[in-house]
């Protein structure tokens, strides 16, 4: 055993994938969190992890040889306090990964503000698929491995680079700390209102990753975005290439879709004839995260065609418009859009493929960003492709969902209870209706609630 650490917010989908990758390199390691709940408390308490719930003291004794301290600790937690009192060595958990994992691998990183989980699981299944043995560090859980990380037997590593700041004590995105040779920046909109001023502090931070890729690495952007180009012409020293989606589209990497709804494309690689993708997923978001996970993995000598082989093979990611049932011929749907971008671009992919059926959402505004308001005057468009919205007002935001609903340019209510909102929708749905819940959170546990509804009295 090479010692022990315990991990602070250890049931966080990063943290916890600290804590798989900790033990898999043969660490004790135990962990805190104020939630222990499935599926990220069985999947560590499978690998051997010891879980404890709440913030207490004792939870350090006996002293670990190092704790690891997730972003979401902050100044006046019990155990944050009684760490610093104690003098214990402390981390945080993209630090930890750097230093004890990372060193020595080639690091291929997926940022931007949407789309990282999923073409991060992607990227890693290409690799897989053509027998890299990559490890990976996902923010979600990816469907072809089962598992949000994992160490790997390869020089190959994949890593969710989030902009979030790193910890309590380092202000600094997280991305920062890991070094990558092939970076992804999907896209670049205003986020996190809750640490970032503007879009012009994100860009900033972004710069720092940009000038941590070595010149003979290589970064993937999206083409044509004002934010992104605005960030790399502070200095870039590294080749770009850059993807898009079009018939007129200038970009290195090109898709043209063969089915509106994105299930089918045809690539236009930088270099080699085009080749075609057929797969289940759909949206333009998803040609996208495609278009950078196959630049990426060109960049480490998967062949194009290979990689379209992967990608037919690709299950998606929980959570990521994952289909949860399709009781009496409603398709129910979870996924983890939050942002405006992504609550449009998922809803358009869904409303290509929608046929007579219409399309449903119901849209829990969660995230720190959304319940300041920042993105209040974009809800109305983003929902625009939807036949009917349910918007479900969280306790504790300080502004009304009201005025989204009065211009609503589709039918669209305002809900305050969580069973009553299951009654509304399960007597409003009809066969062939496409059902998706929106949240980055729990959602009170509507989902299970709603699908146990229509199962046990499917609609006529």
């Amino acid at each position: 055993m090479k010692g022990h650490i315990h991990i602070l917010g250890i049931c966080g989908t990063f943290m916890g994938g600290i804590a798989l990758l900790a033990r898999e390199l043969g660490y004790r390691v135990t962990g805190s969190d104020a939630s222990v709940y499935p599926p990220m408390s069985t999947q560590l308490q499978a690998a051997g992890i010891d879980l404890m719930e709440g913030y207490l003291p004792e939870h350090l004794q006996p002293r670990p040889d190092c704790v690891v301290v997730g972003n979401a600790m902050t100044r006046g937690n019990p155990l944050v306090e009684f760490l610093l009192n104690s003098g214990l060595p402390y981390t945080s958990g993209p630090q930890w990964l750097a230093e004890h994992v990372l060193q020595g691998k080639w690091v291929l990183a997926v940022s931007g503000t949407h789309g990282k989980t999923t073409t991060s699981s992607m990227l890693a299944w290409i690799l897989e698929h053509a027998g890299m043995a990559p490890g990976f560090l996902i923010g979600g859980v990816p469907g072809n491995f089962g598992v949000s990380a994992r160490g790997g037997d390869s020089d190959f590593f994949v890593v969710e680079a989030d902009e979030y700041d790193t910890a309590f004590f380092d202000k600094r995105s997280k991305f920062v700390h890991y070094r990558p040779r092939t970076l992804a920046i999907n896209n670049l909109e205003f986020d996190h209102a809750d640490i970032f001023t503007d879009l012009a502090a994100i860009q900033r931070q972004f710069h720092h990753l940009v000038r941590c890729v070595p010149g003979e690495g290589l970064i993937v952007h999206r083409h044509g975005v004002p934010a992104i180009d605005d960030t790399l012409a502070m200095g870039c020293w590294t080749p770009c290439a850059a993807f898009g989606i079009g018939e007129d589209c200038t970009a290195d990497w090109r898709a043209q879709l063969l089915a509106e709804d994105g299930s089918a494309f045809r690539v236009l690689p930088q270099e080699g004839e085009s080749l075609e993708v057929h797969w289940p997923h759909c949206g333009l978001h998803n040609v996208e995260n495609a278009l950078t996970a196959l630049a990426a993995a060109r960049h480490v000598g998967v062949a194009p065609r290979l990689s379209a082989a992967a990608l037919a093979a690709f299950r998606g990611v929980k959570r990521r418009l994952e289909l949860l049932g399709n009781p009496g011929g409603v398709a129910l749907y979870d996924d983890f859009a939050h942002h405006p971008t992504a609550i449009a671009t998922t809803l358009q992919g869904l409303r290509a493929r929608a046929g007579g059926g219409r399309v449903i959402a119901l849209v829990e505004p969660r995230s720190n960003t959304m319940r300041m308001g920042e993105h209040r005057g974009q809800l109305t468009a983003a929902t625009a492709s939807a036949d009917r919205i349910y918007w479900f007002q969280p306790a504790g935001m300080n502004w009304s969902l009201d005025a989204v609903v009065a211009d609503s340019p589709v039918p669209a209510s305002v809900a305050h209870d969580i069973d009553e909102l299951v009654l509304q929708v399960a007597g409003d749905v009809r066969p062939g209706d496409q059902v998706v819940i929106m949240s980055n959170g729990g959602f009170g546990g509507i989902h299970q609630k709603l699908l146990g509804k229509l199962q046990e009295a499917p609609p006529p």
